[in-house]
């Protein structure tokens, strides 16, 4: 493609948001065509974040004054259940949307509904809609025009795990999933959980059980990957840093640990953002934070213990945005590291 690639992002002064801004700062291929904010309507992106002064000072607009500025892509870092309603006007005018709610990752409407105690807003749609995780769905995301981007969590469980999953000789009967996250996890919203106070020297769990969203589409990716139901234990905790997460999961399956390390990285050899690490040099958030890298290793096993992976990436990036223009890259048919190494 000959020409910039221009693009729109909705809810730019969230988290995500900015951080798009920062990669697409790199990006060789792409022109920003307009952000947008509710919120912060009228003002400049730069003046709300000047740490994109210079690279991205344009004005930002209301979301329903977007959808006349051309674009051949719309990024969304809305929230779930806002974000599909005004992704719409886009997807009827044959622009290909790429969401980062949960609005397109679920493929049962009444699932959905379930998880997010709401009605979707286009369930006609959800068949269209494709599960942005690069690794595993590229050929789909060629040729889709809805991707949904995974959630952060979502990604450092299942990148470990699908390889197993789809692998026939491989058998899971229990996986225990227990991840750590950077505040930036929880939004910019203002909640009291996520007060400096409150998170500064501290570490907590939250949504425990079989409660938080995400359980909803790695359960449905695990099903997908194994052709029959897979229900996960799922503790997420909340750390006193600003990105990145780290899991450990624990698998009881008829694998060793090295069976499981052989598998996982013959099925990531040609992936140019997963990093196979031996059990010696375990996976850790420095060791990944701003980068769209997810690092990965087994180890454990001995005497009928579980196997355990450790997996971790930046929230931000291979989580979020990273991800997000990793699809879009495979989308549009550039090298699918362009703007992000």
């Amino acid at each position: 493609m000959s020409k910039k690639l221009n693009v729109g992002i909705l809810g730019a002064t969230g988290y995500t948001g900015v951080e798009l801004v920062r990669i697409f700062a790199k990006h060789p291929q792409v022109s920003i065509a307009f952000v947008s904010s509710q919120s912060y309507a009228g003002q400049k992106l730069s003046d709300v974040f000047p740490l994109v002064k210079g690279t991205c000072d344009k004005v930002l607009l209301a979301p329903d004054k977007t959808v006349d500025v051309p674009v051949d892509c719309v990024f969304s870092c809305l929230p779930h259940a806002t974000s599909a309603g005004l992704l719409l006007p886009f997807i009827n005018n044959l622009v290909k949307v790429i969401d980062l709610s949960a609005d397109f990752r679920i493929k049962n409407p009444e699932e959905y509904t379930a998880w997010y105690k709401t009605e979707h807003p286009c369930p006609e749609l959800l068949k269209d809609a494709v599960f942005g995780l690069c690794e595993h769905y590229r050929s789909e995301i060629a040729g889709a025009r809805i991707v949904a981007n995974p959630g952060c969590y979502s990604s450092s469980i299942m990148l470990p795990l699908l390889p197993l999953f789809k692998d026939k000789d491989t058998t899971i009967s229990l996986v225990i999933a227990d991840s750590k996250s950077g505040v930036t996890g929880a939004g910019r919203s203002l909640k009291l959980t996520s007060h400096f106070v409150e998170v500064h020297e501290n570490f907590s769990a939250y949504s425990i059980g079989h409660t938080h969203r995400h359980i909803a589409e790695i359960e449905q990716e695990f099903s997908k990957a194994c052709g029959k139901p897979v229900t996960i234990t799922f503790s997420p905790h909340l750390l006193p840093t600003n990105r990145g997460i780290l899991s450990t999961i624990y698998l009881v399956t008829n694998r060793t640990a090295a069976q499981c390390l052989a598998i996982v990285k013959k099925a990531y050899s040609n992936e140019p953002f997963v990093r196979m690490r031996e059990p010696s040099d375990l996976p850790s958030i420095a060791g990944v934070a701003h980068t769209n890298f997810c690092d990965i290793t087994f180890a454990g096993g001995e005497k009928g213990q579980p196997v355990i992976a450790v997996a971790a990436l930046d929230n931000l990036v291979k989580g979020a945005s990273g991800q997000a223009v990793q699809n879009m890259n495979i989308m549009f048919g550039f090298p699918e590291t362009t703007g992000l190494l």
